[in-house]
């Protein structure tokens, strides 16, 4: 099954545990190019398991930058004192403009006894808005996060892992494993098993995704983010399987955070428009 091993220098830094809130506050109900020339497979395509993966994985933000728009399917599975809970999100992505347009739904026992409406979450550079987010926000109002300033980067916050940064986690690959080819909704894929540095892939992020992914790189309590990458003939990636690690304090248990993301539908054409500033509501935002 594994043929091939590729790793890169430097590891993991020792970071200190700091406060996570996203994920903790979703599973109680609350929200706190050139991908380069390669070989060919004879159909006048690069062939990308003959790319080296380290390459491939660093310029998959870029693939899919040059491919547009995408729709998307993401879950996020969190394990936590025997407890797991998983959100699932469903919408569509510009990668040019790093915009895009979720619909999250909550599991029945996250959303309490009277249950929740799905959110609407809209992805942009820097910035989180959430509709039907509860806790004591208006139904006609939007709530904004400046994700820069989230410990975790808007990697979990928002139980979606925004697409383009999930993309630029591969740029902080250290250690590769090509774990063979495979079929996924009909499509040929390539199947590269690693682990990526926050650290690292920050530092070489895209300059509109630097500041959350910097932001992460400090707040998660292991800088080692685990993950699962397919990518289709044309390095365009398909689904990719993060699994991150957290406390919630210094003293407290890890979190396990298992995020997945499936896209499909390349080229499609993605309209996101952010709400005007007398739609986002300022008030106190009920927690718990």
């Amino acid at each position: 099954m594994v043929v091939q091993q590729y790793r890169d220098g430097g590891g993991a830094r020792a970071v200190r545990a700091l406060a996570v809130a996203g994920v903790i506050a979703v599973t109680a109900g609350c929200f706190g190019g050139d991908a380069g020339s390669g070989a060919s497979d004879g159909s006048g395509r690069r062939s990308v398991a003959a790319d080296r993966p380290l390459d491939l994985l660093g310029q998959a933000a870029d693939v899919l930058a040059d491919a547009g728009g995408a729709e998307t399917r993401t879950s996020m599975e969190t394990a936590a004192g025997g407890t797991r809970v998983t959100i699932r999100a469903r919408g569509a992505y510009d990668f040019r403009r790093q915009m895009g347009r979720l619909k999250v739904v909550l599991p029945e026992d996250a959303a309490g006894a009277d249950g929740h409406r799905p959110i609407t979450e809209l992805l942009a550079p820097g910035a989180l808005y959430m509709k039907n987010r509860g806790a004591g926000v208006p139904d006609d109002k939007w709530v904004r996060i400046d994700t820069t300033t989230l410990k975790d980067g808007n990697l979990l916050t928002g139980g979606v892992t925004d697409p383009m940064a999930a993309a630029e986690l591969l740029r902080g690959a250290a250690d590769v494993t090509y774990a063979g080819k495979s079929e996924l909704a009909g499509v040929t894929v390539h199947h590269y098993r690693g682990v990526a540095d926050l650290g690292r892939a920050a530092r070489a992020a895209s300059p509109r995704s630097r500041g959350a992914l910097s932001a992460a790189a400090k707040g998660f309590s292991k800088d080692a983010v685990p993950f699962d990458a397919y990518l289709d003939e044309d390095g365009r990636l398909r689904k990719v399987r993060h699994r991150f690690t957290f406390s919630s304090d210094a003293r407290g248990p890890e979190v396990s955070v298992v995020s997945t993301l499936l896209l499909y539908g390349f080229g499609l054409p993605v309209t996101v428009t952010l709400p005007d500033e007398d739609a986002i509501y300022t008030g106190e935002i009920r927690q718990g």
